[in-house]
């Protein structure tokens, strides 16, 4: 098993930053990569980004494609989501995820809200 713990949300204006992190815990040595998706209030979840756990490659979603910056540290088993020129169509509940075999484990989840 895998827990994911979710942290750094807050409230920011638009334009500004946020770093989010996603601590791993448990069979973290089975990740092959962690995944942040959001979701908005009446929408679905969206992925937003991945990470590959070993090589460290990654993946956007074409909306924060030259905003977000995935990363990791493995040595402290911690993914992070660095959010800049964030705007209103950002607010969301943030989680990341990973998959193992066929179960898949998700964070509790963070709250983002980017006033205008």
């Amino acid at each position: 098993q895998v827990q994911l713990v979710e942290s750094g949300g807050g409230l920011v204006q638009a334009g500004g930053s946020l770093r989010l992190s996603c601590a791993a815990s448990g069979r973290t040595f089975s990740m092959y990569y962690i995944d942040w998706f959001r979701q908005a209030p009446g929408e679905e979840r969206e992925f937003v980004a991945r990470i590959n756990w070993s090589g460290g490659t990654t993946d956007y979603a074409d909306s924060v494609k030259g905003r977000f910056t995935i990363s990791r540290n493995s040595a402290e088993s911690t993914v992070y989501l660095q959010m800049s020129s964030l705007s209103p169509e950002d607010t969301a509940v943030y989680y990341c995820a990973t998959k193992i075999g066929m179960q898949d484990y998700w964070g509790q989840g963070t709250q983002v809200t980017v006033s205008s």
